[in-house]
């Protein structure tokens, strides 16, 4: 064996030790990110993928990059549901699919929802994933104000504050009851339609005193 070819021999498992170590702290980030959001460092991140800190640091800097590398393709692939939305020819039903779909992923990933809300967070690959987001949401919006389904005074730049009270309100209510962001969500939804008539299902029964009291006794702890 030549020097040459021994070096690459040796090389080859250390390449592959490292990939699978960088995916690992990926998935082990996904996990941490989506129930702490933001504040999770990398220290945190390590611990929970159960590397040392050295390790992470040497794939991923500074959290900012790690970041890049989680939420880019997640972004994207809210801009892929929001173009397969359009292509549904009823534009009222088209946009009540993609906020319900939109909802739940921000309703149950902290980080995805920090990421697609502020700008503070990511850049480069997510700011552009982000920006493509925008014209879909004001297509999907003139489509279904022009077939008279959504009221006129709502404006695709609602709908960042629209996600926002939903992530609050699944974020209150999450130790509790998991699934209680979908009964805000179907009233947030159903105010949105041009045309009055009889309210829409909610999905999910109102909390009793009991679970209020839980609800107030679990939020920030």
């Amino acid at each position: 064996m030549t020097p040459d070819t021994s070096r690459t021999a040796m090389e080859r498992p250390l390449r592959r030790d490292a990939e699978r170590n960088r995916q690992r702290i990926i998935t082990s980030a996904r996990e941490v990110f989506r129930e702490r959001g933001m504040d999770t460092t990398l220290d945190d991140v390590a611990h929970h993928a159960g590397l040392g800190v050295g390790t992470v640091y040497r794939r991923f800097p500074n959290k900012e990059h790690l970041v890049e590398a989680m939420f880019a393709d997640r972004l994207e692939d809210i801009g892929r549901l929001m173009s397969e939305s359009l292509d549904n020819p009823d534009p009222w039903q088209a946009l009540q699919d993609f906020l319900w779909a939109a909802a739940a992923l921000i309703a149950e990933d902290r980080g995805l929802h920090d990421v697609m809300l502020s700008t503070a967070f990511g850049h480069d690959k997510v700011a552009m994933a982000r920006d493509k987001l925008i014209p879909l949401a004001h297509e999907m919006v003139c489509r279904a104000k022009r077939a008279g389904k959504l009221r006129e005074d709502f404006e695709a730049e609602d709908m960042p504050m629209l996600f926002k009270m939903i992530g609050a309100a699944a974020e209150y209510t999450h130790r509790v009851a998991p699934q209680q962001w979908r009964r805000y969500a179907a009233l947030l939804i159903d105010s949105l339609r041009a045309e009055t008539g009889k309210p829409s299902p909610l999905p999910v029964s109102a909390l009793d005193t009991v679970d209020v009291r839980d609800v107030m006794d679990h939020w920030c702890r």
